[in-house]
């Protein structure tokens, strides 16, 4: 049998987590397997503590649905977002990690020093929780969004783009998501509409002057889509002139959406404060208001969400539960 490193409050590091370990007790539970979630695992594993990562689906986050990553250091010529989080996900197993993926946290709540953590089916106990939970995409919650979701309607250019080969597509959204999304979606589509409800574009500038020299696309700068209009399948988008409320009709047969992105942050009880938007407010150790319990990544209230500040964060997050736990000791 393998032997077993022990953790700082005498619970086994590289303990597997199989069904039956409903009430194991663990140093820190990472809620969310995207950058900062597996940042904080590596380096609470390598502080020699029990860790137990918990993510409602597989590892990776928003980045692993990336084409490719530019601005990530170390990759030169750039890495794919799901080669990239991977190697995350192969480093925190290899220092001790337990994963428990598909495993949807439902509850966060604490009980004295301990923190209760539940899924749909168990109940962990811990010291010290990292909320790294990151966020979804926003819908824009106008005529034929729903309607037309898989049948034209996107938000992952990587899942979904090779289904539109050759066509006229529109990018809602001239952030960095929505330029990123739209560089990789020119290698499938013929040409790309880019719809930004703003009078400017707020990506990367490096960004910007590559797609507008691309004679595939056009820009509508301050345009609100208000319409997605189709049969069976997208066939049209409707905008509007913010400038002089003229509306008009683009033939297009896909739309992908990037308009921003909601805090998974529906678990956390009431005493975790949370700013307006409804991210997670933290000091500078990543603490939040409740004691234990920090939060790291692009949930967490902050002013920019990168895949190597998230990494930050969760460095700091691991450090700052480490320093938590040990004054707990007796």
């Amino acid at each position: 049998m393998k032997d077993l490193k022990i953790g700082l409050t005498g619970h086994p590091v590289n303990s597997e987590v199989k069904e039956s370990v409903t009430g194991q007790s663990f140093d820190v539970i990472i809620i969310g397997g995207g950058p900062a979630g597996l940042t904080s695992a590596i380096y609470a594993a390598r502080e020699n503590m029990s860790t137990l990562l918990l993510e409602k689906i597989s590892c990776g986050g928003l980045p692993a649905t990336t084409d490719i990553i530019e601005n990530y250091p170390g990759f030169p010529e750039g890495i794919k977002g799901m080669e990239l989080l991977q190697k995350f996900k192969e480093q925190a197993k290899r220092f001790g990690v337990n994963i428990a993926e598909y495993r949807e946290v439902k509850q966060v709540s604490s009980k004295g020093n301990s923190i209760l953590v539940k899924t749909s089916d168990k109940t962990y106990q811990t010291l010290a929780v990292i909320v790294g939970s990151g966020s979804i995409p926003k819908m824009l919650n106008i005529p034929g969004e729903q309607e037309f979701m898989g049948r034209g309607v996107s938000y992952c250019a990587i899942c979904d783009g090779p289904l539109f080969k050759d066509m006229d597509i529109a990018v809602i959204g001239c952030g960095n998501s929505g330029l990123q999304e739209g560089e990789f979606l020119l290698n499938h589509v013929k040409s790309i509409t880019f719809i930004e409800y703003l009078p400017y574009m707020t990506g990367a500038r490096i960004l910007q002057e590559k797609l507008q020299k691309n004679d595939k696309t056009d820009f509508l700068l301050n345009h609100a889509l208000t319409g997605i209009n189709g049969r069976d399948f997208v066939e049209s988008v409707t905008v509007k002139d913010r400038n002089n409320g003229e509306k008009k009709e683009i033939a297009i047969s896909g739309v992908f959406i990037y308009a921003g992105f909601l805090p998974n942050t529906g678990f956390l009880n009431k005493d975790v404060k949370l700013d307006d938007a409804g991210y997670v407010i933290t000091d500078e150790d990543m603490m939040t208001s409740v004691p234990g319990i920090f939060s790291a990544g692009d949930v967490r209230s902050k002013k920019i969400r990168q895949i190597d500040t998230a990494c930050a964060d969760g460095t700091i997050a691991a450090i700052s539960a480490r320093n938590y736990i040990s004054k707990l000791k007796p």
